[in-house]
This record gives C-alpha cells, sequence and structure tokens, in this order.
C-alpha cells in the first residue's frame, strides 16, 4: 500500500468547496491536519466545511488563523481587558499560539459567551484569535500556571514533534498476517510498577509504566518494569505510550523512558499529565532528600510534558497507524481512564480499565463501562480477593466520624496517612461535612505534603468531577476545599509546633502508605501516646510500613538520621473502610456484567497473587469466558 497525501488531497478539496479560502499552510499535527488561513470567515464560522471534508478524508480537520493576521499577544491581551465588562469577572488570559487560541478566564463566562453578546465575534475580528472562555478556577494551582508556562516555552519544539508524529502516523500499514499480542511487563498478579505492551505487526504500545510501592534505595531498578525484555528493546522501538492516570505505581518511571532513548508520544487527560508532573518531581525532591539516587531528573519530566497528547474522555484519535485510542471516565482519581483500543479496520478492539470505580464517589462519577466493541478486557483485581467486600462511603463517613470523636474525647489527635491525589480530596470532602452538620467537634484539620496543590489542580479541572461537586464549585459558588477548617502545613518548623502542641486536631499528610513523607514525622511524635489515632483510609501495598502496622504490629523500626530506633506503637490504630478508589469484588463483577457489549476474553491484573489467579475462577464459572491472571513476563496472543 502507498503513501496517501492526505495534505494535498486536503487543499484540493478546499479548493473545490471554497476556493477564494486564503490558504496560506496545510500541516499534520499529530493525528490531525492544520489548515492555516488568513481568511476569518473560514476560521471562525466554517465548522461545517471543516466536518464535511473530515468525513471525506476520514481525518479530523481543524482550521486556524494564519500567525501573519493574529495580533500580537499583548496588544490582543489589552484588546480583550477593554471588550470584557466587570461583571464578567475576568481572572486571566493566556494564549496557546501553537492551536491559535486565546484562553479566557472569567469568574461569570456566561456574561461573554451569552447568545445576546457579540464579544466572542468582536474578540475574533480584533485579534483574529480563537476566543476559548472558561470559569476560572477558584484556587490558585502552581502547577497549572508553571504547565502552562512550559507548553508555551516549548512551543516550536511541540510543534515540530506532532508535524513528525502526523507523517509517522499516515506511513502506510505493513502488509501480511495481522496478529495482536499481550505482553505483562509489570503489575500483574502484584500491586506496582503497572506496564502493559499490546504489540501488533505494525505497532508497539505501551501502557503505563510505574514504580513499586516500596521502590526505596539507590536501586530503582528492582522495583521497575521488565523494561530490558527484547519487546521494548530499543526504548525507541516503542510507537505510543499511554498513561491510565497519575498514581506512582503507573505514572512514577515515565519520565525514564525518555531518559534511555524514548522519544514518542505520551497519550493521557490534562489532570493526569498535571498531577504525574507533580508527584513525579516530589519523588525525586523525597529521593535526594533521604540520600537515595532518583532514577531520572526533572530534565526527563520535562521531556514527558513536551511529547505528550491531551486527550478528553469519548475522544477518538489514531496514536499508530494501525490502532485508535478512545480514554473512558474510570471513576479512580482525577482525570484515570480507562482505555479502548481499536485496531485495524474493525480487526479488534481491546479495553484495559485501569484502576477503576464502579461506583459514584464523593469527588467522580462512576466508571464508564459501554463501549463501541470489545474482544479482550483487561481488569484490574486489588479487592477482587474471597473477602474483599469494600464498605460503602456512607460506612466510611460514620467509622472517620467515629474515630474522630472518641480521640478528640481523650484528648488525642488524629492522624491520616493519605495519597496527595484522590483519597486526600475525599476525606477533606467528609471532614468538611461532618463539621459544618456537627457531627463533630469544629477544629483545625491540618495538610501535610502536596494535599493542597493537589486540591487546586483538582478546582482546575471540575469538567472531570462528579455533577453534584462541580455545580457547587463552579455555580454555587461553595467550595468545601476552601473551608477555614483547611491549613496547609508550611515549613518542618509548623511541623514540629502541631506535633508539640496539646490541643485536639486532624491532620492529613503524605505518604498514603508511611514509606516516608511528612506522616512519619507526625508518626514518631505520636506513636507511643495511647491518647492519638492513627488511622488508614487507603490501600496499604505489601511489603510497606503502612501494611505492617495495619496488620497488628506492636513496635517498628525507624531510622533517624542514620541511626535505627526501635518505636514501641501504642497510638490507637484504626482503618476507615470505604474511602477506597478501587472497586472491589461486588463491583467488578457488577462492572463486567453490565459491560456493553460483553468481552470474550478477559485478562486479570492489579492484584496481589493469587487474589487475581482466584478472580479468574470466579469470572470463569459466572461469565463462561476465558478468563486468565497473567504472570509478569508472559505473552498472551489475543488475534
Amino acid at each position: 500500500m502507498g503513501f496517501k497525501d492526505y495534505l494535498a488531497d486536503a487543499r484540493a478539496i478546499f479548493d473545490r468547496l471554497y476556493p477564494d479560502n486564503k490558504i496560506t499552510t496545510i500541516e499534520y499535527e499529530g493525528p490531525n491536519i492544520i489548515v492555516y488561513t488568513k481568511d476569518e470567515n473560514l476560521f471562525s464560522k466554517r465548522d461545517d466545511l471543516a466536518r464535511q471534508i473530515a468525513q471525506e478524508l476520514r481525518r479530523r480537520i481543524v482550521i486556524r488563523p494564519d500567525p501573519e493576521i493574529m495580533q500580537p499577544e499583548e496588544e490582543s491581551k489589552s484588546i480583550i481587558e477593554k471588550l470584557v465588562p466587570e461583571k464578567a469577572g475576568l481572572h486571566d488570559i493566556y494564549f496557546e499560539s501553537d492551536t491559535g487560541e486565546v484562553v479566557i478566564e472569567a469568574d461569570e463566562p456566561s456574561v461573554i459567551t451569552s447568545r445576546d453578546s457579540d464579544l466572542i465575534k468582536q474578540i475574533k475580528t480584533e485579534t483574529s484569535w480563537s476566543p476559548r472562555v472558561v470559569r476560572a478556577p477558584p484556587m490558585h494551582s502552581r502547577t497549572v500556571k508553571e504547565m502552562r508556562e512550559l507548553l508555551r516555552e516549548y512551543k516550536q519544539e511541540r510543534r515540530e514533534f506532532l508535524h513528525n508524529l502526523g507523517i509517522k502516523l499516515n506511513a502506510p500499514v505493513m502488509e501480511g498476517e495481522n496478529w495482536v499480542r499481550i505482553t505483562a511487563l509489570g503489575g500483574h498478579r502484584e500491586v506496582g510498577r503497572s506496564a502493559t505492551l499490546v504489540s501488533t505487526n505494525n505497532s508497539r504500545i505501551l501502557i503505563d509504566c510505574g514504580m513499586m510501592n516500596t521502590m526505596e534505595g539507590d536501586q530503582p531498578w528492582e522495583g521497575a518494569p521488565y523494561l530490558y525484555l527484547p519487546e521494548v528493546q530499543p526504548l525507541s522501538s516503542i510507537d505510543a505510550v499511554i498513561l491510565t492516570h497519575a498514581h506512582l505505581d503507573h505514572s512514577g518511571l515515565l519520565p525514564i523512558l525518555f531518559k534511555y532513548g524514548y522519544e514518542g508520544p505520551v497519550y493521557l487527560t490534562a489532570p493526569t499529565r498535571d498531577l504525574a508532573v507533580l508527584l513525579q518531581n516530589d519523588y525525586i525532591k523525597v529521593a535526594y532528600s533521604e540520600g537515595h539516587k532518583s532514577p531520572y531528573d526533572s530534565k526527563h519530566i520535562r521531556e514527558m510534558v513536551k511529547r505528550s497528547v491531551v486527550l478528553r474522555y469519548n475522544e477518538t484519535t489514531d496514536i499508530t497507524r494501525d490502532t485508535r485510542l478512545t480514554f473512558y471516565n474510570a471513576g479512580h482519581i482525577l482525570g484515570s481512564a480507562s482505555v479502548h483500543l481499536h485496531i485495524g479496520e474493525g480487526l479488534y478492539n481491546i479495553v484495559l480499565s485501569g484502576d477503576v470505580k464502579f461506583e459514584k464517589s464523593w469527588l467522580f462519577n462512576a466508571a464508564h463501562n459501554r463501549f463501541p466493541r470489545v474482544e479482550t478486557f483487561m481488569t484490574e483485581s486489588t479487592y477482587a480477593g474471597r473477602d474483599d467486600y469494600s464498605h460503602t462511603r456512607d460506612d466510611a463517613y460514620s467509622a472517620l466520624t467515629d474515630v474522630v470523636n472518641r480521640t478528640f474525647s481523650r484528648g488525642g489527635s488524629v492522624l491520616i496517612p493519605v495519597f496527595a491525589v484522590g483519597r486526600s480530596q475525599e476525606v477533606m470532602l467528609s471532614l468538611e461535612q461532618a463539621i459544618r452538620e456537627k457531627l463533630i467537634p469544629e477544629t483545625r484539620v491540618y495538610c501535610d505534603g502536596m494535599i493542597m496543590e493537589a486540591t487546586a489542580i483538582h478546582a482546575a479541572y471540575p469538567e472531570f468531577l462528579n455533577k453534584d461537586l462541580r455545580e457547587k464549585i463552579m455555580v454555587k459558588g461553595e467550595n468545601p476545599f476552601m473551608s477555614p477548617i483547611f491549613k496547609r502545613v508550611e515549613s518542618s518548623e509548623e511541623r514540629k509546633d502541631i506535633c508539640d502542641s496539646t490541643e485536639s486536631k486532624i491532620v492529613l499528610a503524605t505518604s498514603g502508605m508511611m514509606n516516608g513523607g511528612p506522616v512519619m514525622e507526625y508518626f514518631r511524635s505520636w506513636v507511643d501516646n495511647p491518647k492519638h489515632s492513627l488511622v488508614f483510609v487507603g490501600y496499604q501495598a505489601e511489603g510497606t510500613m503502612g501494611r505492617r502496622i495495619q496488620r497488628g504490629a506492636t513496635e517498628i523500626n525507624l531510622s533517624d538520621g542514620g541511626r535505627v530506633n526501635k518505636y514501641q506503637i501504642k497510638l490507637d490504630v484504626e482503618v476507615a473502610e470505604g474511602f477506597s478508589g478501587h472497586s472491589d469484588k461486588r463491583q467488578l463483577v457488577g462492572y463486567i456484567a453490565t459491560m456493553q457489549p460483553k468481552p470474550h476474553r478477559i485478562l486479570v491484573n492489579h492484584g496481589e497473587g493469587e487474589k487475581s489467579v482466584e478472580f479468574c475462577r470466579l469470572l470463569r464459572s459466572k461469565f463462561g469466558v476465558e478468563a486468565l491472571a497473567m504472570r509478569n513476563l508472559e505473552t498472551v496472543r489475543v488475534y
């Protein structure tokens, strides 16, 4: 099959349908064909023409103003500031020159976008930029701001990268026998270092590249996926990487790919990109502060950002010359996605659930389980064991309020180890509600680690939250995360003052599995005092400090400035079950039972050893399908 020149075909169709098009350039940008024009009518009003040509070419067409007719950014900013009325509450204006869009953040976007207003038309006419009006985030996020600046800094490099990617995506497919294989590179019959390779006769696609939850010390490769296999060597042979969500057991070693030769795209949602950068940079910081060697540097994280391709839920795009990707809501954490891969022209379909929550939570809608087609389905099994029936959010709420009241009644404080992303925000919402409803005493809730920054990123992407919370924050102006009960811990001195204070309080601190982080300072201070309580609200992986304490350890060895000291555990250890972002066995079965269409084969991963195997037995007996718990290093041919 020869190379098809889509660019020449696009120009020919434009010339035929809209002769006076004033088109200056047509080029590839990833899977899209970008058309630059000096005709204002074409870029601002003829979306119908773009759709018509896209259907004819079977390629997405995006029409943008030619840079020569666009006003300079500073001049355009001044024009917009004069045009936007004060009642709109203008917050920020920033330019995305690679797309020709100017993003306008306002407290009341409807003032600008109202049908009765011609502001959008005026902005287009006077600046030749395409305005995108969004509601201003109620909380400032340093990460989101830095991400915008970084993308602006790399705009020319990204343009070249996306152009070259487009050429690669439009290369002809190899003829011959078609086949599809799945290789387990990490996170199979274990929790941690998630990595799965989907290979065809035309492409290699890596889904996730995480690290073990117990990863520490100067031997990072011990907790890494099996990246030395011939299937992924050299790393430059990988065509695409997909990141399901930002937790380090899925994203933690993704930057290492760029250190060792990968130069391709990373497909992910916008909040996943921002949260992954936050967590990866923090991982480097913690590693160096504890005297360990990080397996990558911040420059490798920047390379990841430079090559990131952001997708929304339900948006389909070509990611290799024979595979299309669609993300669906997974309900696990902000931006988490289940992955639908459509291979060939109707040849085969694979869905990888990622970490999934099939229940509406305080933060997110229940995971999506309706797909166009699915032949093979890969599901997580974190809580798929014989006795893994999780409690409800109501159970979690009651358990947490009960622990707080009992602890405060004896004059103690409550320490809650949390993941910065996901569980922190769920616990914050429940505590804010409990104090507002006067179910627990009004108290200060200290947030230590990256919790408040991660929370600000949640506020920056309200479209990824469930409808109730989104409306509460963005429409009613009632942001529970901005309650005065929450206090960010800013320094080690403040942390010490909190530890020494005799006043009853609640502390949320990272890391969630107690493998380091600020939570350990509070734990050291309070571990021998039975007045205090330690409350687990999230999964504790095998081999972590949190798992040992949760299982009933009465003493623990901790390193203090190079010395190892033994601590007697006298504080009360509790578990508030129901906060998990993972589905339990009942929810996983319900997810599969109501999935449309039904898969022919189910692969089980992301579960501890026997749990994955046991869950396969249940799926075979209940649904009569082939079910397999692959081991790391195994490959299964699915087509």
